[in-house]
């Protein structure tokens, strides 16, 4: 009865988590696996929670690399305090 259980607790947890692996695009995991690989060494230099240092890091590389895309899309897109057109004449000095 013993292995009737853990085979069925085994399968539950198969059940679980399959589909929760397949929820995650590739487009969002930006910045995690080398925060994730960052934070782990970490973790585990720290004290001995590499799982920890591994998912903080993820989420902080996640981060970071959204926030070099946004600045990136800034710096390409043209801004309204950028005049577009060619330099504007020096004008005459005031006397």
């Amino acid at each position: 009865m013993n292995a009737e259980f853990k085979m069925s607790k085994l399968l539950v947890t198969i059940a679980i988590a399959a589909p929760l692996a397949f929820l995650s695009g590739t487009g969002s995991a930006k910045g995690c696996l080398k925060g994730a690989a960052v934070g782990g060494v970490v973790g585990h230099v720290a004290g001995h929670h590499a799982v920890a240092g591994a998912a903080a890091g993820c989420v902080i590389g996640h981060h970071q690399a959204k926030m070099k895309e946004k600045a990136d899309r800034q710096a390409a897109a043209p801004s309204a305090d950028r005049p577009t057109g060619p330099a504007p004449a020096n004008p005459a000095p005031i006397t």
